[in-house]
């Protein structure tokens, strides 16, 4: 497709933009002096860019790869917070992709390189890149590996996100199974580099990939609105024995949640039990992937119910817990009649199971109980082994951070 595009393409691009593309597409022939179905490609992916990169999905300007690009590209949250953990005066983006990430770090670092293999998603960033007024990025259509062995650059950062599709399009998340291999390329990586960022799969183990890199000095947990996006590990020459990890909730409202523990306060943090006081807590997701059960309580107070529930509980409210927050109204056995003398006529609940013998689908089946409503059932397991369901309401008022 030729760029910038000509004001007809333009026109219909934005005349359609909240359409159907399959639609659009049996409509070809009523456009027949147009490029439908590479138009309709660049109403696809500006679709699927909405929610990620909104600023690039409504600029007219830019021209779009493969909806797979932009699938696979970091959204502005996690690409702006990526760019706020470098500094310096060059950084190499070893894995350029649709190019969000690098466009985040051209506003951070003075000089940016990016490399990618594909050279027709190059072209498209080095056009884009003209567009948003980005001056300090270099484009290089070639793989990671050509172009550490071929440049006599030093590099502040480089950063990586390698390919997690196989050659049958399946997700991979294992690094060795990963495109470029990071381990493999790990001694090339310190040699030209200060300091490696890398992001992997949230599916990836942290203590496996701890392992495997060997060189890791701190990593960071990164969920949007309590959903795990990415884990991010930064590498240098000299590994952290036990690295600092960052469970970060970046949420909705633009505020954000962190907690920070290692292995070792994991590991001296002594839990205290209890049955369900006033409040419970549910950590978000990100404090769970980074592995703390045991010392989040600790760090605010809290008792847990049981030691697999990872449910916590006090009479004193702690506003700056990240996770969400309930009140406990009752404390009921696992009995749909019970439950709904709690819910009112429609019988609607959000549910939640932790350490339950049955799965939320079994328990809605077994209790009659729907969807919806301002009541919250959790239906875990209290410190005496004993199947229960607390049923609460939500606490909103919470301060937006805690470190």
């Amino acid at each position: 497709m030729d760029y910038p595009l000509p004001e007809a393409a333009r026109r219909y691009v934005a005349a359609h933009l909240h359409d159907d593309p399959a639609h659009l597409a049996l409509q070809a022939r009523r456009h027949p002096g147009l490029p439908v179905p590479e138009l309709v490609r660049q109403i696809q992916a500006r679709q699927k860019a909405r929610a990620k990169l909104p600023a690039w999905a409504d600029n007219p300007e830019l021209i779009f790869p493969p909806a797979l690009s932009v699938e696979q590209a970091s959204s502005a949250r996690t690409a702006a917070f990526k760019a706020s953990l470098v500094e310096g005066q060059r950084i190499a983006d070893l894995t350029g992709g649709f190019g969000a990430d690098t466009a985040h770090f051209a506003a951070r670092v003075a000089q940016v390189d990016y490399v990618e293999r594909d050279p027709k998603l190059a072209a498209i960033v080095r056009y884009n890149m003209a567009q948003l007024g980005i001056a300090n990025v270099a484009v290089h259509a070639t793989d990671a590996l050509e172009f550490l062995k071929s440049t006599p650059k030093h590099f502040d950062w480089l950063y990586l996100d390698p390919a997690r599709r196989d050659t049958a399009a399946r997700k991979i998340f294992l690094l060795r199974d990963c495109e470029p291999d990071v381990v493999k390329l790990l001694p090339l990586l310190l040699h030209k580099a200060d300091k490696v960022l890398l992001k992997t799969s949230p599916m990836l183990d942290i203590e496996h990939a701890v392992q495997g890199l060997a060189h890791v000095r701190r990593l960071w947990v990164v969920a949007v609105d309590n959903e795990v996006k990415e884990v991010l590990y930064e590498l240098g020459q000299e590994p952290a024995v036990d690295p600092e990890r960052y469970a970060l909730n970046l949420r909705r409202d633009g505020t954000q949640q962190e907690f920070r523990l290692n292995r070792a306060r994991e590991a001296r943090a002594i839990p205290r039990y209890a049955e369900a006081q006033q409040y419970l807590y549910e950590p978000n997701a990100a404090v769970l992937k980074a592995g703390a059960f045991r010392s989040i309580g600790t760090a605010f107070e809290l008792l847990k119910l049981h030691q697999h529930s990872h449910l916590y509980t006090s009479d004193v409210l702690r506003a700056d817990f990240p996770g969400r927050i309930f009140r406990v109204l009752a404390v009921e056995k696992a009995d749909g009649a019970a439950l709904k003398a709690h819910l009112g006529p429609e019988a609607r609940a959000h549910v939640t199971t932790r350490n339950f013998p049955d799965s939320v689908a079994d328990f809605r089946r077994r209790t009659g109980i729907r969807e919806g409503g301002e009541v919250y059932l959790f239906a875990t397991t209290d410190l005496r082994g004993r199947p229960v369901v607390l049923v609460c309401e939500k606490v909103h008022a919470q301060p937006p951070e805690h470190a």
